[in-house]
């Protein structure tokens, strides 16, 4: 079985059955000109994302996805396009190298691949539907807001503001060692995300060509 092989394999099952190691992360950037915000600063700040995700009615973007899994030599690089609407509608699809559909609507998840198509009604499972939560939440930054899974803390650079996000539940725990949001200052949106599982592996996602509250069909999360 060649490596593409082995890495669809791997997403397929982990998507199944835990989805412990489903996407969503960044490297950590050079924090030497990044300060803590504190104070009125954070308050102002919260203010400006939590406005602005209130706001986003849909999103679409590219994005490269970088996996870095402590068992492989090679970093796996994969590719696609992610599309949310508010508030429970979420597709992220894989394009290269490989193709492979993972899409959120409202209680139930369609995951399609070569092998197989599966929905599943996240009610039944209590993983997936906190897997698919947090997903959802960390598109637009509603991480922030959650305040009983999360401790957050805000840091502030010149080109963006940096929100690392700690789990509080043990569930949570048991599958991320941390979330870390990038976010464009001007837009007050995600454009980046970091997360850390427990085991060490991590996934960078570089979100491009991201496009706000533009039509998007709703066949596009459809079930079936």
């Amino acid at each position: 079985m060649d490596r593409r092989n082995v890495y669809c394999t791997w997403m397929y099952v982990n998507c199944k059955v835990k989805m412990k190691k489903v996407f969503i992360l960044i490297f950590i950037l050079s924090l030497i000109h990044i300060l803590p915000i504190v104070g009125q600063d954070e308050i102002i700040v919260r203010k400006k994302i939590s406005q602005a995700t209130s706001a986003i009615k849909t999103m679409q973007c590219d994005f490269v996805q970088t996996k870095h899994l402590r068992l492989l030599k090679d970093d796996m690089v994969s590719k696609g396009k992610m599309y949310y609407q508010q508030s429970n509608h979420l597709r992220w699809e894989y394009t290269t190298p490989y193709s492979y559909t993972f899409i959120i609507n409202n209680d139930k998840v369609f995951i399609k691949s070569k092998q197989r198509n599966d929905i599943i009604d996240v009610n039944q499972n209590k993983l997936f539907k906190e897997i698919a939560r947090i997903m959802m939440n960390s598109v637009v930054g509603n991480c922030l807001n959650d305040e009983k899974s999360f401790r957050s803390t805000i840091s502030v650079g010149s080109d963006e503001w940096i929100a690392t996000l700690l789990p509080l539940r043990k569930d949570i725990k048991q599958m991320f060692q941390k979330i870390v949001l990038y976010i464009n200052p001007k837009q007050a949106i995600v454009t980046k995300m970091e997360l850390m599982e427990k085991n060490g592996d991590m996934t960078v996602i570089d979100l491009k060509n991201v496009r706000i509250n533009e039509t998007i069909n709703n066949n596009m999360f459809s079930i079936r």
